[in-house]
């Protein structure tokens, strides 16, 4: 069973950054394609970005691109997604994910879910 745990959100004001981090627990962490997703309130949950198991390959929604970066460490078994200028609208509980497959993740279906971490940006 995969364990995800993030953390590092919090309050921030609107063009400020934060770096949300993802603990894993799996030993074959190395080879799961990663993703991060949001929910805001009222909302579903969006796609926000994927990584590639070798950290090669990465993905992003339109409404962070340019913004947002993710990238992996899997010596420490972390994901990490850095988010700067941020906006109001992207208030939301975060969510760090892992699948086998890439296109299950980019898809929105992936098979393990963290426990998610709230961003406030406030304007």
């Amino acid at each position: 069973q995969v364990q995800l745990v993030e953390s590092g959100g919090g309050l921030v004001q609107a063009g400020g950054s934060l770096r949300l981090s993802c603990a894993v627990s799996e030993h074959t962490f190395g080879s799961y394609p990663m993703g991060w997703f949001r929910q805001a309130p009222g909302k579903g949950r969006e796609f926000v970005s994927a990584i590639s198991w070798s950290g090669s390959n990465t993905y992003y929604s339109d409404s962070v691109k340019g913004r947002f970066t993710t990238s992996r460490d899997n010596a420490k078994k972390m994901v990490y997604l850095q988010m700067n200028n941020l906006k109001p609208e992207d208030t939301a509980v975060y969510y760090c994910a892992a699948d086998e497959q890439m296109n299950t993740v980019v898809g929105g279906r992936p098979a393990y879910w963290g426990q998610g971490t709230q961003v406030t940006v406030s304007s």
